[in-house]
């Protein structure tokens, strides 16, 4: 039996662990099959305040070891199953089963990718799906946006304070995105557009030199040479463990509070498994921080047997 249990080891949950191991809690951290959550892929970080540069496996390293200072206990194991009605939660792991008498999900989201030839192969090496995290590499240096909705679009412009040339990929003859931001990119000369366009393959050497494309109606195939490829179409947060058992938007992200209470008593989230807009490390550990408050916080009225808010009481 756990003080609190926390799901995700990326900076929203290993926050989450500092803050809670800290606060004399028995916590545990239960990785996923990946450590680091989706900063761990990242080459360079730039722009985690108190770091002029870090990678990203080793500032989730870092922020691990700074958690097993206080106490907490880091596992690597998958949850596929989470009994959250009533404290204390069960939560069934591929390797063991644990217990919890507060949980915080941080399981965090993932990027859709396109599937194609190359884009593992050169992920963190022209391959990204953050110009915020990663657009400064490419300053004075031509690269592709593929998506046509809002993120697209912002992160193209934001592109654009870097980059020499910004070409914006999109299967389709119009863009989904709104009109303020079409405005802007329709008039921004370092913005060009490929229309009915796929890319089919991500080519290169130790990093990406260019991209082989298709058009959707002709078939007809061709290449363009750039630096870097960003993908912006859409993410997927992690919590179809939670479907029925949590309140979550129809998108699938968790419903919280302003401080990070659920549908579920006892149960808090932090990062990218609730935030669709932000999806930065440094919201994330933000995040993490106010869950861990707010479980030490649910625990001592758990303790006192006073009734406990959720998101639904407290105005989410």
């Amino acid at each position: 039996m756990h003080d609190v249990a926390i799901l995700g080891s990326g900076p929203a949950g290993l926050t989450a662990a500092i803050y809670a191991a800290r606060a004399n809690l028995s916590t545990l951290v239960l990785t996923g099959d990946a450590f680091g959550g989706q900063i761990a892929t990242t080459n360079d970080v730039e722009n985690y305040p108190g770091f002029d540069e870090i990678s990203g496996p080793e500032l989730t390293m870092r922020m691990r070891g700074q958690a097993e200072r206080f106490g907490a206990q880091v596992v690597t194991d998958q949850i596929v199953e989470a009994a959250v009605d009533a404290s204390p939660f069960t939560l069934r792991g591929r390797a063991d089963e644990y217990r919890a008498r507060a949980l915080i999900v941080a399981t965090g989201a993932s990027p859709r990718l396109l599937g194609v030839p190359g884009e593992q192969e050169f992920w963190g090496r022209g391959v990204s799906v953050c110009a915020t995290c990663d657009g400064a590499f490419f300053r004075g240096q031509e690269v592709a946006v593929v998506g046509g909705g809002d993120s697209a679009l912002q992160e193209g412009l934001f592109l654009t304070r870097f980059a020499s040339k910004v070409t914006i990929i999109h299967r389709r003859g119009e863009l989904r995105a709104g009109p303020y931001l079409r405005d802007r990119a329709f008039a921004s000369p370092t913005i060009e557009f490929l229309w009915d366009t796929v890319v089919t393959h991500v080519e290169g050497d130790d990093v990406v030199r260019g991209l082989r494309l298709r058009n959707v109606d002709t078939g007809a195939e061709s290449d363009v040479a750039v630096d870097g490829l960003f993908v912006f179409i859409g993410h997927d947060p992690n919590t179809e463990l939670f479907r029925g058992t949590l309140d979550l938007d129809a998108d699938g992200y968790v419903v919280s509070d302003r401080t990070m209470h659920t549908s579920a008593p006892g149960v808090f989230v932090a990062g990218e498994a609730q935030d669709h807009y932000f999806r930065q490390a440094i919201t994330a550990a933000g995040e993490g921080c106010q869950a861990a408050m707010e479980a030490e916080k649910y625990l001592v009225r758990l303790q006192s047997g006073a009734a406990a808010p959720t998101a639904a009481a407290a105005g989410a």
